[in-house]
């Protein structure tokens, strides 16, 4: 099956999820294209006039999302979904909740998480939580969404976070250590209810956020970074298990994962050596990182690197002394 018809599966899946069935329906569109699904809008003129995307009814009924996030903000939204891949491990639906009124700007009023299993409504709560705990600290190098909203509805738990002012533009290293070195400050707050500690943590060691990658970081205008994905944030590890997280996914853009955990190993001295580590503590917590992102993937019953025996394990001769 291709990556398109899996995504068009899953998308399907969903409205069934967030819209019940109704004896009226309207028409979204599928863009940029059917086979290449991304987002799922509600239908303008132009959208047919161009020829982009397809055709995707949606029932209407009085009790669905959009009605549900209507009484969240006080006023009809209109929602744009985003047509994700099935294959994750945190795969849940997300939305952008948008004024229904308002056709003139892309700007939304919030983004929409769906807790629509038990993995996922875990991985929302605890990012709500997170987040009420980074509200009240005085941070100054990090910038982070808001809880507009944490409820449930039809069982499932709807988490909404204010947007954040992202751009296009990469994050300068230093401010990445920077933000990684506050993030790491935070070791002693985490809310209840975390993720466990990973292979050879402390209670009382550094924090990291959990999801460090590319993706869920920007560089703010006012020079701060801004940094969304809160779900995996968690205490007891090394410093610099986020900086590594970067670096990794960074790597995995450009090669396969043996070359990509090889190069965060090769590479961790000079990578962490802004917080301080020696080189043998530099290698100690790569070593100790890659393992726990192996035992991540393994909790989770998902392997985005493919089997641990493939990249992690020739690399644990090596690493078995640096333990």
């Amino acid at each position: 099956m291709s990556d398109a018809e899996t995504r068009l599966r899953y998308l399907h899946e969903v409205i069934g999820l967030l819209y019940p069935p109704s004896a009226t329906t309207t028409e979204r569109t599928v863009l940029p294209h059917r086979l290449v699904p991304r987002r799922l809008v509600p239908r303008t003129r132009w959208h047919a006039v161009l020829g982009r995307g397809g055709r995707v009814p949606v029932p209407d009924g009085p009790d669905t999302i959009e009605t549900y996030l209507g009484e969240v903000f006080g006023h009809p939204i209109r929602a744009e979904l985003r047509v994700r891949p099935a294959r994750r491990a945190n795969r849940k639906p997300i939305l952008s909740a948008h004024a229904a009124t308002d056709r003139t700007t892309r700007e939304p009023l919030g983004f929409v998480k769906i807790g629509d299993s038990e993995r996922a409504r875990a991985l929302i709560r605890h990012e709500s939580a997170t987040l009420r705990m980074l509200a009240d600290r005085p941070l100054k190098i990090i910038a982070v969404p808001v809880v507009l909203h944490h409820g449930v509805w039809h069982g499932m738990d709807v988490l909404v976070l204010s947007p954040l002012p992202v751009t296009s533009a990469a994050a300068p290293p230093a401010l990445l250590d920077a933000a990684v070195a506050e993030i790491a400050s935070l070791g002693g707050d985490a809310p209840p209810g975390g993720a466990p500690l990973p292979p050879g943590g402390h209670p009382d060691g550094h924090a990291w956020h959990g999801d460090f990658a590319p993706w869920n970081v920007s560089p703010a205008t006012d020079g701060r970074l801004l940094v969304w994905d809160w779900e995996r944030f968690g205490t007891g590890v090394p410093l610099g298990f986020d900086a590594l997280h970067h670096f990794l996914h960074r790597a995995l853009r450009r090669m396969g994962p043996v070359s990509a955990t090889r190069a965060c190993l090769a590479r961790a001295v000079p990578l962490l050596a802004p917080f301080g580590l020696s080189a043998a503590e530099a290698r100690r917590t790569a070593a100790r990182y890659l393992i726990t992102l192996a035992d991540r993937h393994d909790r989770d019953g998902h392997e985005p690197l493919g089997p641990a025996s493939t990249w992690l394990n020739p690399l644990v001769d090596y690493l078995e002394p640096l333990l």
